[in-house]
């Protein structure tokens, strides 16, 4: 590494990490841990807060007052919903065939199983993804009741994916004629917005499947197909009902969240269990696609547990209402194929700056977009897809910069806009589609526009602040592959100029490592987070 440039360490000296998500409705996000220096953010509905107002409602979702099978209590008051399914267990081993999107460490937590007790034909050695299908024979260890293994809805109708490029969320919903065709949010980073205008914005950024967003909001509010059924689903048409989410877009990033900890947390293995509100716990059923998990999640945090029951039951529940509203969803997933097709891998990548100028690593990996308030949602993170880099600085701070931000591989530019830029590597023009690559944080000045062709090393911009709370100047870069965030330090390496990135025990930590060398993420810049890109690249 050339250490002639060791003088803009002491430029580089500046807090350069991110609140990654753009405020769609201006409010800045809460600045990142160990911040000296820190951009005062506005009223922040992410930011900590005291103990959240909370206001009475009722949890009975529309599905469940509308018809479900209900049990007169003993007392014959009042009716009490009870759950559709009876736990079972059996000493047979699990026949599990592997599902798009598995690894190795993550099937054996979901079955609560060692590695090594998994049994199959296939090379189980690799640390990649297991191939679709690979049929694995697993010990059932099992001892407490779980979930039914009733499958809701597809990854590819969860995420961002192909299966979303036709569909016109616009025209939907002028069609269904509900309250959501005439509603207009107001987003102080854009003004007053159209609803359907909202919900486009919220699948791109937060690569969430815009079907899945309005099966949502119609399953608990009717805010699609009709009117809202009271007042109270007007202002928290999610029904969490904390003043400080109060309005359809915090409402719905509220759900996007909690679905994206539950989809890759069951993908990296960390998310075993269900909590509901109240009190009760159920062990996720080992055998579940991360798509199902994703929405058993969202209703457990909303639904008390005989309530829920009723919502994933597949002939009155959810799935049920989505079916009817947008036709099936599994024949749309075979149509794309698995997300993750057998035998992935990374293409080549170099480190997004040009060479022989110093950039610092100043975010290891953290979640690839937003951030996630812990009094909300807890201390879980929904997937570390993400690193920072900081360029050297003059004055520190937002301090702006004229150094560039390259391609790190070839690929046609499908996004810029609200200080991101989305490369799409397949050219094909989807970002739903095969590898993209998202560059966060650029600067309006000098950016590149929609529909240009870069090779690697074309300047894409300058990095900056805009775009959501920066603590400085910085890039925030991340993967996608169909439509899915891939983990930075995972079965699917992050892999740049031969640098591998390795995750730390806490979001931002972490580090770069090439043979023998390592490169150690740190928020202010210091000189071991000091990288140089070979200038023969």
């Amino acid at each position: 590494m050339n250490r002639t440039f060791v003088i803009f360490v002491l430029l580089a000296l500046t807090l350069s990490a991110c609140g990654s998500s753009p405020s769609i409705w201006g409010i800045p996000l809460t600045p990142t841990p160990d911040s000296t220096n820190p951009v005062a953010p506005l009223f922040d509905p992410f930011a900590v807060q005291d103990d959240p107002i909370i206001f009475p409602t009722s949890t009975s979702p529309l599905a469940i007052e509308a018809g479900a099978s209900q049990t007169p209590t003993p007392d014959g008051t009042s009716p009490l919903i009870v759950p559709t399914y009876t736990p079972s267990y059996d000493s047979a081993p699990f026949l599990y065939y592997a599902q798009s999107g598995d690894m190795l460490s993550a099937v054996a937590s979901r079955f609560g199983v060692k590695e090594n007790e998994i049994l199959s034909d296939a090379d189980l050695t690799r640390t990649t993804l297991l191939d679709p299908g690979t049929l694995l024979i697993i010990p059932n260890q099992i001892t407490e009741p779980t979930t039914p293994n009733i499958q809701i809805l597809p990854d590819a109708e969860i995420v961002f994916s192909l299966t979303s490029a036709d569909f016109d969320i616009k025209s939907f919903v002028e069609e269904q004629g509900g309250y959501l065709s005439k509603f207009r949010d107001y987003l102080g980073s854009t003004g007053w917005i159209q609803g359907y205008d909202a919900i486009e914005r919220l699948a791109i950024e937060n690569s969430i499947n815009p079907r899945l967003i309005l099966g949502l909001l119609e399953y608990e509010s009717r805010w699609v197909r009709g009117q809202p059924v009271d007042l109270l689903h007007t202002d928290f048409p999610m029904g969490f009902n904390d003043y400080h989410y109060k309005g359809m877009t915090v409402q719905l990033v509220w759900a996007i969240n909690h679905m994206s900890i539950a989809y890759y947390g069951w993908r990296a293995g960390t998310l075993t269990h269900l909590d509901f509100p109240d009190g009760t716990k159920l062990r996720i059923d080992p055998r579940l696609n991360a798509g199902t998990v994703a929405i058993q999640y969202l209703f457990s945090r909303l639904h008390n547990q005989s309530q829920w029951a009723q919502i994933i039951n597949p002939d009155s529940g959810f799935a049920a209402m989505y079916g009817e509203m947008f036709g099936d969803p599994w024949a749309r997933a075979d149509t794309i194929g698995p997300l993750f097709p057998a035998a992935l891998n990374q293409p080549q990548l170099v480190l997004p700056f040009e060479p022989n100028v110093q950039w610092n690593l100043t975010g290891g990996p953290h979640n690839g977009w937003g951030q996630l308030n812990p009094n909300i949602y807890g201390q879980t993170h929904s997937v570390f897809s993400a690193i920072d880099f900081a360029p050297p600085t003059e004055k520190g701070g937002c301090d702006a910069t004229d150094t560039w931000v390259v391609a790190a591989a070839a690929g046609l530019v499908v996004r810029s806009e609200n200080a991101a830029v989305m490369v799409d590597l397949d050219g094909d023009g989807y970002e739903q589609t095969g590898w993209n690559l998202l560059y966060m944080h650029l600067a309006t000045k000098d950016r590149v526009p929609a529909g240009t062709w870069l090779e690697v090393n074309d300047r894409i911009g300058h990095a900056s602040c805009e775009g959501g709370v920066s603590t400085g100047t910085h890039l925030h870069f991340a993967r996608k592959y169909n439509g899915e965030w891939v983990t930075a330090d995972g079965p699917i390496p992050f892999i740049m100029s031969g640098w591998r990135v390795v995750a730390g025990d806490a979001p931002y930590k972490g580090k770069l490592v090439r043979g023998e060398e390592e490169v150690i993420a740190d928020l202010q810049g210091q000189s071991w987070s000091s990288i140089v890109r070979d200038k023969d690249e």
